[in-house]
């Protein structure tokens, strides 16, 4: 499962390979296409209307993890 952030109100949800695919039935409840990953480093985001991946825009996406070295 891997988690996708709504770009129009911020919802968080579990992805088309869950079995309830919580973003995919978000976006068209809400008439909200438009998601990114919320996976760390990952920066991609996506139309559910246009069915078409796109980076995603700045500040969508999550920083990556700090590794325990880092800190």
């Amino acid at each position: 499962m891997h988690l996708r952030t709504c770009l129009g109100c911020g919802y968080v949800g579990c992805c088309d390979s869950s079995p309830r695919r919580h973003a995919r039935a978000h976006a068209a409840a809400d008439d909200h296409p438009l998601i990114a990953s919320a996976e760390p480093g990952e920066s991609w985001g996506y139309c559910f209307v246009d069915d078409v991946t796109v980076p995603a825009p700045a500040g969508a996406a999550p920083e990556a993890e700090s590794s325990p070295a880092s800190q």
